[in-house]
């Protein structure tokens, strides 16, 4: 078993199998629409290219994890800080966080919200390729999360604005980069079965919600 030391040498604060996990995962999916297509190949390039994607300090092309929060009211969305759009959400990988992971992470600390991954594990449902602030470009992985039928409460430092969506609301107000997420996890919650989806699933390491 590699014991990281080549990855130690380099710098680099994500293993190296890290990056190739990611990309089975983004090869696996199948995009819908030419955006997500033509997104798709981006960050494939770009996981074979950059030495390390995951790292937001080592360039300004690199992949971030959001999240697609569901509910029986719809999706919560939340008014960004610096861009001031409704926006799902997510950020940067933290050292040695997967993107399933910084999506969870990222979702509960801005929504305050209990979030958990589907009963069968995260389950990417969207890629894009997106500019985003400082001259940054993301290469985003979008993960479904389930929360329970309560109001965002997002703590002091957060957007205050959070609020659930239904469904045509919340596509009335994304933009482009968000479009094809919502009506991919709509999809996933409309002809899906109800009682599996909304019910206690896994947070990362194998923990539900409680």
């Amino acid at each position: 078993m590699p014991d990281g030391s080549d990855d130690q040498a380099r710098g680099t604060r994500w293993p190296a199998e890290s990056t190739a996990e990611v990309r089975r995962a983004v090869a696996a999916h199948d995009p819908v629409g030419a955006r997500e297509t033509e997104a798709r190949e981006r960050i494939l390039t770009a996981l074979g290219e950059l030495a390390d994607p995951l790292d937001v300090d080592a360039g300004p092309t690199h992949v971030t994890g959001s999240a697609i929060v569901v509910g029986r009211r719809g999706t919560v969305l939340h008014m960004h800080k610096r861009l001031h759009r409704w926006l799902q959400p997510g950020g940067h990988l933290d050292p040695g966080e997967s993107p399933a992971e910084a999506a969870w992470r990222e979702a509960q600390e801005e929504t305050g919200l209990p979030l958990h991954h589907p009963q069968g594990g995260p389950l990417l449902i969207h890629v894009d390729v997106h500019p985003a602030a400082s001259g940054h470009t993301h290469l985003d992985l979008r993960y479904l999360l389930v929360a329970p039928d309560v109001d965002p409460s997002p703590p002091s430092g957060e957007s205050p604005l959070a609020r659930w969506y239904p469904w045509d609301e919340a596509m009335a107000v994304a933009d482009d980069a968000l479009r094809g997420a919502l009506e991919a996890a709509r999809e996933r919650v409309e002809t899906g079965t109800a009682g599996e989806l909304f019910a206690a699933g896994r947070a990362p390491g194998g923990r539900g919600d409680g």
